[in-house]
C-alpha cells in the first residue's frame, strides 16, 4: 500500500486588527499612568474646590490644562524614546550641571511635599471608613514600596493599570449626582472668570495640578525603562492621548459631582476631597460618598507609586546612574535607596502629630509652580535640538504652539506666586 500523504496543516490566520491589537497592548503603559496619576489627592481637591465654589463655570479651564497635558505629555514620551534618556539627565547634558542639580533638588523637595499629600489622602480616605491614619498610611507605604522594590517592570506595571481602574468611581458618583450635563457642557466651551482671588488662583492651580512636573519627568523616565523603540512612537502617542483625555475626563466628573451637590446646595467651602466625599452622602447617597472615598484611595496608592519613582529616576539620571525597575537593588542601589527615602519620609511627617501639613502643602506648590516653567522651557529647548532629536525634532508650527503654553503657564504661575506672597 502506498503511503497517503498527508495534507500540510495551515497556520491559523491572525487579522491584521488583532495584531495591532496586540502591538498596542505591549506599547500601553507611559501615557495612561502617566496621565492618571495626576488625578491625585491634591488633584481631587483641587477639582473638588473648583466645582464647589464655581459649580459648572470654569470646566473650560480644564479643558485648556487637558490640551496642554496631551502635548507635553507626548512631547516627554517622544523624547524618551528618541534619545532613550531621562529628563533630569538630558537637562544636565544640555544645559549644564547646575541647570541640572537645581531640577532635580527642586523636583525631590517638591516631591516630597506632594507625596505628603498622598498620604494625607490615604489617611482622609480611611478615616472615612473609621480606619486610623495610624493603620492606613503606615500599610499605604509598605504596600507601595513591596509593590516597587520587590515587582519586576511587568509586575508594577499591571498593578499600576489594577489602581487606575478605580477611577471608574469618580464616572459613577458623577451620575449619581444628576449634573445639568447642558450647564457642564456650556462651562467647557464658553470661556468666563470671576476676576478675584480665590478664581484666578484656583483656575491656576488647575493648571498646576494636571501639568504637575513630576508627571513629565517620569513619563520620559518610564518610556525608557520600557524599553520603547522609535518604531512604537505611533502606538505610544495613542497611549499618552489616551491618558491625558482620560485624565480630563476624571476631573471633570468630579468637578460635575461637587457643581451639582456642593455648589447646588450651597457649601462653596471645602479644605480637601475628603470633606467632599463627606458632604456628599446627605446629597447624592452613601453610594456617591463610598465611591468617592473610593477613588481618593486609589488616586493616592497611584500617585504614591509614581511620585517616588519619579524621584529615583531623576536622581539616577542626574548622577549619571541610570536604572531600571528591572535592576536588583545590589544593581541599582541608589535608585532603589531614593524611592525608600521618599516613601518614609513623606509618611513618617504624616504620623507626626501636630504637623503642618498646610504649610508643607502651601510650599509645595509654590516649589512645583516654580520647577514647572523651567522643565517646560528645557523641554521646549530639547524638542528643537536637531542634534539630539533628529528627524523627530519638533516643526515649526509645533514650536508655535509648545511657546503659547509656556506663555500661559507663565501668566498663571505668576498669578499664583502674587496671590501666595501677597
Amino acid at each position: 500500500m502506498s503511503d497517503l500523504k498527508k495534507a500540510p496543516s495551515k497556520a491559523p490566520v491572525i487579522s491584521h486588527r488583532k495584531i495591532r491589537l496586540a502591538a498596542l497592548l505591549a506599547v500601553m503603559g507611559p501615557g495612561i499612568i502617566a496621565g492618571l496619576s495626576d488625578d491625585d489627592p491634591a488633584g481631587i481637591t483641587t477639582y473638588s474646590q473648583l466645582g464647589a465654589k464655581y459649580g459648572y463655570r470654569l470646566l473650560w479651564v480644564l479643558v485648556l490644562s487637558t490640551l496642554a497635558l496631551i502635548l507635553f505629555q507626548d512631547l516627554g514620551a517622544r523624547i524618551g524614546v528618541v534619545t532613550r534618556q531621562g529628563l533630569i539627565g538630558l537637562v544636565r547634558q544640555k544645559y549644564g550641571a547646575r541647570s541640572g542639580v537645581f531640577s532635580a533638588s527642586s523636583l525631590i523637595l517638591a516631591n516630597i511635599g506632594t507625596m505628603t499629600a498622598e498620604f494625607a489622602g490615604i489617611a482622609a480616605a480611611g478615616q472615612l471608613f473609621g480606619i486610623s491614619k495610624y493603620v492606613s498610611v503606615p500599610i499605604g507605604a509598605l504596600l507601595v514600596t513591596f509593590l516597587v522594590l520587590r515587582g519586576s517592570f511587568g509586575r508594577v506595571e499591571k498593578v499600576f493599570f489594577l489602581l487606575s481602574a478605580v477611577f471608574l468611581s469618580y464616572i459613577l458618583a458623577g451620575f449619581l449626582a444628576h449634573p445639568d450635563w447642558g450647564q457642564a457642557l456650556h462651562g467647557m466651551v464658553v470661556p468666563s472668570m470671576p476676576f478675584d482671588h480665590d478664581a484666578i488662583f484656583l483656575a491656576t492651580a488647575t493648571l498646576g495640578t494636571t501639568l504637575a512636573p513630576w508627571g513629565l519627568a517620569f513619563i520620559q523616565s518610564y518610556a525608557v525603562d520600557k524599553r520603547l523603540t522609535r518604531d512604537d512612537l505611533r502606538l505610544l502617542r495613542v497611549d499618552v492621548w489616551t491618558g491625558s483625555l482620560l485624565t480630563g475626563v476624571i476631573g471633570f466628573f468630579v468637578v460635575v459631582t461637587c457643581a451639582a451637590t456642593l455648589n447646588h446646595q450651597g457649601i462653596f467651602s471645602i479644605t480637601d476631597a475628603s470633606q467632599a466625599a463627606q458632604a456628599l452622602e446627605p446629597l447624592a447617597g452613601t453610594l456617591a460618598k463610598e465611591l468617592f472615598a473610593i477613588g481618593l484611595i486609589g488616586a493616592a496608592l497611584l500617585a504614591a507609586s509614581i511620585l517616588p519613582l519619579s524621584t529615583a529616576y531623576s536622581v539616577s539620571d542626574l548622577t549619571g546612574r541610570p536604572a531600571a525597575l528591572d535592576d536588583h537593588f545590589k544593581e541599582a542601589p541608589l535608585f532603589y535607596g531614593t524611592f525608600a527615602a521618599i516613601t518614609i519620609i513623606s509618611a513618617g511627617l504624616i504620623l507626626l502629630p501636630g504637623a503642618p501639613l498646610i504649610t508643607i502643602l502651601l510650599w509645595t506648590q509654590v516649589l512645583n509652580a516654580v520647577l514647572l516653567l523651567p522643565l517646560l522651557c528645557y523641554m521646549f529647548g530639547i524638542a528643537r535640538d536637531k542634534r539630539l532629536m533628529g528627524e523627530f525634532k519638533a516643526s515649526a508650527r509645533m514650536q508655535s504652539v509648545y511657546a503659547l503654553i509656556i506663555a500661559m503657564v507663565g501668566i498663571c504661575v505668576s498669578c499664583m506666586l502674587w496671590f501666595t506672597f501677597h
